[in-house]
C-alpha cells in the first residue's frame, strides 16, 4: 500500500461570516481504511467532508489529499483524482445506467457531445455495474430508477476513474429498508473487492454503518469529539455525548444498533 497518507488534515478551521463552522480539526486517513463522519445536524461533518473532497479550503490549518495540499494546487484537477458520491446528482436527460456510470471518465454530469469510450472503458463500467447490484438495470434509464438504485449507480460513477480515495454524504436517505440494506452489502462488497481502497462516509445514523467501517469520528458543535477506531470510538458514553441523549449500543454479525436508554445506571457496551 501507499505509505503516504490519502488524506491529513492539521489544525483545520474553517469560518463562514465571523462564525466558526469546524474548529481545531486533524485527521488521517491511510489506504484502506474506512472512516464514518458521525454527529447531529449542523455538527460540520459536510463542511469537513467539502474539505476532504478538496471542494472548499480551510480558513486555516492545512488540508492535504492525495498528497496535495490544498492552496497549492488546482482545485477541479484534484477533484478529479476523488470519488466523491453526491446524491443531488443534477442529472436531466434520461440516459442509462451504464452512460451515467461513464461519465465518471470525464467527470462531466451529461455525455460529452462526440466522446467515445473506449472498449476498455466499457468493460470497467459492466464490472463496476455488476459490482453495484445492477448489472439487471444496466439498460434502465435515470427516471426509471429507484432512489437505491440511482446512489448505487453513483458510486459505480465514482469509481470510473479508479481513485484512491472514495468520499459518500449520506448515502442512505431517504432509502426504503431493502434499499438502505442493498447498499450496505455492496458498500461491504466494494470494500473487499479493493482493498486499497480509502473511504469517508458521512451518516447521522449508525444503523447505516457498513460492517467494514474501521474508523470513526465524533463531531460536536464544529468539534472532534472522539476519532479512531471503531472498536474505541463507538461507545455508548461517547456516543450519547456527541448527541446530547443517553442511548445504549449493541452491535451484531459487524451491524451496528442504537436505542435510548430508559433506565437510570451506568452503560454497559
Amino acid at each position: 500500500m501507499n505509505a503516504l497518507p490519502v488524506l491529513r488534515v492539521q489544525d483545520a478551521e474553517v469560518v463562514r461570516d465571523g462564525n466558526p463552522i469546524l474548529r481545531e480539526m486533524s485527521l488521517t486517513v491511510r489506504a484502506g481504511e474506512h472512516w464514518a463522519l458521525l454527529g447531529s445536524n449542523g455538527a460540520g461533518k459536510t463542511t469537513l467532508l467539502s474539505l476532504l473532497g478538496a471542494l472548499t479550503h480551510p480558513t486555516r490549518g492545512t488540508v492535504e489529499v492525495l498528497g496535495h495540499r490544498l492552496g497549492r494546487v488546482d482545485l477541479r484537477q484534484l477533484r478529479s483524482l476523488v470519488g466523491h458520491v453526491n446524491p443531488r446528482h443534477d442529472l436531466r436527460s434520461p440516459l442509462r445506467v451504464r452512460d451515467v456510470v461513464l461519465t465518471g471518465l470525464t467527470n462531466t454530469t451529461e455525455r460529452v457531445p462526440r466522446w467515445e469510450p473506449t472498449p476498455a472503458q466499457r468493460t470497467t463500467a459492466d464490472r463496476l455495474i455488476d459490482l453495484l447490484g445492477l448489472a439487471d438495470r444496466v439498460g434502465a434509464r435515470w427516471p426509471t430508477l429507484s432512489q437505491g438504485e440511482r446512489g448505487r449507480t453513483l458510486i459505480a460513477r465514482a469509481l470510473m476513474p479508479s481513485p484512491r480515495l472514495l468520499l459518500l454524504d449520506e448515502p442512505a436517505t431517504g432509502l426504503d429498508v431493502a434499499g438502505r440494506e442493498q447498499l450496505i452489502d455492496r458498500l461491504d462488497t466494494l470494500q473487499r473487492a479493493h482493498p486499497e481502497l480509502a473511504s469517508v462516509l458521512v451518516t447521522h445514523h449508525l444503523e447505516e454503518l457498513p460492517p467494514g467501517t474501521t474508523h470513526v469520528m465524533l463531531l460536536r458543535d464544529g468539534r472532534c469529539l472522539a476519532s479512531g477506531t471503531v472498536d474505541e470510538v463507538l461507545t455508548s458514553d461517547r456516543v450519547s455525548a456527541c448527541f446530547d441523549h443517553p442511548v445504549r449500543l449493541t452491535r451484531v454479525d459487524g451491524r451496528w444498533n442504537v436505542r435510548a436508554r430508559r433506565s437510570v445506571g451506568p452503560l454497559v457496551d
